[in-house]
């Protein structure tokens, strides 16, 4: 699997828009599934999985990652082709259908972030002693909202991304230590129209000076 795929297609850009096939994607992306277990998850038949799968696969955007025999039926395993997508500047213009498909997998990946919380052991939101220094967190779930140009900000996605390549080789490292664990990190950062901890503020602020 790609670490990043190139979107060159209006076709393939629609097949990302439609909700159903981000949430088909984003299972996809994190492991191979035949049609039949899709349809098990999705309690959908497998007529209606395999549509799906055909469109994407036709539009390059899974693949057939290795097949089995079962009770004398062939199982094709489909797999994303990369985990994740990134336009080519033919497909700028579509703005509308970009953002779109932009919003669908962001959405995805917040309600399988909220699966993985849901489902992680009850060690990993343990707090041994209460600190505010970030150095001695075992878990992290923060939200912020800065105002900064849009350059400064590509300049931090860009360090943010070193960091995790930065922590990647730390874990290949110690690959076999017997304290080494699995962690998650999901990360969302874009625009927003108006700030709701401005908001807070302000009602607060009203609140004390009516009192």
């Amino acid at each position: 699997m790609k670490q990043l795929m190139v979107l060159e297609t209006y076709e393939q850009l629609k097949s990302l828009s439609d909700p159903f096939r981000s949430q088909i994607m984003m299972r996809l992306m994190e492991q191979p599934y035949t049609g039949q277990q899709l349809a098990f998850q999705f309690n959908l038949s497998r007529a209606k999985i395999h549509y799906h799968l055909r469109e994407l696969a036709k539009n390059g955007l899974v693949e057939i990652v290795k097949t089995e025999e079962k009770n004398g039926i062939m199982q094709k395993f489909y797999q994303s082709t990369a985990r994740g997508f990134t336009p080519s500047e033919e497909l700028l213009p579509y703005k509308e259908e970009l953002s779109e498909s932009i919003r669908q997998m962001y959405t995805r990946m917040l309600e399988r972030t909220k699966m993985r919380v849901i489902t992680a052991p009850e060690d990993a939101f343990k707090q041994e002693t209460a600190t505010s220094k970030p150095a001695e967190w075992s878990h992290l779930g923060s939200t912020w909202e800065i105002s900064a140009t849009e350059e400064d900000f590509k300049q931090w996605i860009k360090k943010f991304f070193d960091l995790i390549d930065e922590l990647k080789a730390l874990s290949a490292e110690t690959e076999n230590a017997p304290d080494q664990k699995l962690y998650s990190i999901t990360a969302f950062g874009f625009e927003i129209d108006e700030s709701l901890f401005q908001k807070r503020e302000i009602k607060d602020q009203s609140k004390k000076e009516s009192e």
